[in-house]
């Protein structure tokens, strides 16, 4: 006798070899038609996924009468916990001198040099090309006692990269309510909340009260980028540094246009898979 506790929760694996090409649609017919949510061709092999409650001795025969002489194989899968699966898809990213990373594979990381970021749902944790090119775009500027502010912070990521590299002040600008705690969470485990302040509201609003900063960090999608742009450019110290992210390839050329006709120069650029973000000054 099983109970809840015993009974095997495992789904099975069912790949089904046609004998003949045209006994496929039959059979891809025949798994929908008993427990089947989906089928993936595997060159000639038709393979599914059979929930534990699906009725196997029905979806075999179902099969076997689409085709008497298909190759059928079942195997168990192994259960699997998602709710701690997903952390498979998140690693640790090296950034030039930095280091970004979730805080399960935090050990063995330089601490100085390392930014911890619990992954939810504000947006940053490393996995996004946009956060990698700005970090790299970051090091490349001398921070050593200057403002900065990052507009649309997100969990904090760039914000926290730029007190490590040696900025006194960091302003991270937030409008979304739901980023606010786990910035503020990212910044404390950091150990940078004295030279880190989240302030929740809009950047058209919040930047001229911090202002003027050395540096502007915006990685934002190109057409907020351009609105921005005139407050930025009069929020901006003399000599200051910006550096601009969420940028499609495809936009690089209006952006660039863009960026010269208000004055400002091409510093350095940084492209990953389909992402483009660039430094400026004026």
């Amino acid at each position: 006798m099983t109970t809840p506790e015993t009974t095997d929760a495992r789904w099975t694996r069912a790949a089904c070899t046609p004998s003949t090409a045209d006994r496929t649609a039959a059979l891809i017919a025949a798994m929908f038609a008993t427990g089947a949510d989906g089928v993936h061709e595997d060159g000639a092999t038709l393979v599914t996924h059979l929930a534990p409650t699906a009725d196997v001795a029905r979806f075999l025969a179902a099969l076997r009468a689409a085709d008497p002489a298909s190759g059928i194989a079942l195997s168990p899968l192994e259960p699997i916990d998602w709710s701690t699966k997903w952390r498979d898809r998140i690693t640790a990213h090296r950034l030039g001198a930095l280091t970004v990373t979730p805080p399960w594979l935090a050990a063995g990381h330089e601490p100085a040099t390392t930014i911890v970021i619990e992954p939810a749902m504000a947006f940053g944790t490393g996995e996004h090309p946009t956060t990698r090119g700005v970090v790299r775009l970051l090091q490349a500027i001398p921070l050593a006692g200057a403002s900065v502010a990052d507009l649309g912070a997100g969990s904090a990521v760039l914000a926290i990269a730029a007190a490590r590299l040696g900025a006194a002040r960091v302003f991270a600008i937030e409008h979304d309510a739901d980023s606010i705690g786990n910035a503020e969470l990212n910044v404390t485990t950091n150990g940078v909340a004295d030279r880190v302040a989240v302030l929740e509201g809009d950047a058209q609003l919040l930047l001229p009260l911090v202002a003027p900063v050395q540096v502007i960090l915006a990685n934002i999608i190109s057409s907020v980028l351009l609105e921005l742009l005139p407050l930025m450019g009069a929020s901006l110290a003399p000599y200051g540094v910006m550096i601009l992210s969420g940028i499609l390839r495809e936009e690089r050329e209006m952006m660039v246009s863009a960026l010269e006709a208000a004055g400002w120069r091409i510093d350095a650029e940084d492209a990953e898979e389909q992402w483009w973000s660039v430094r400026v000054r004026r």
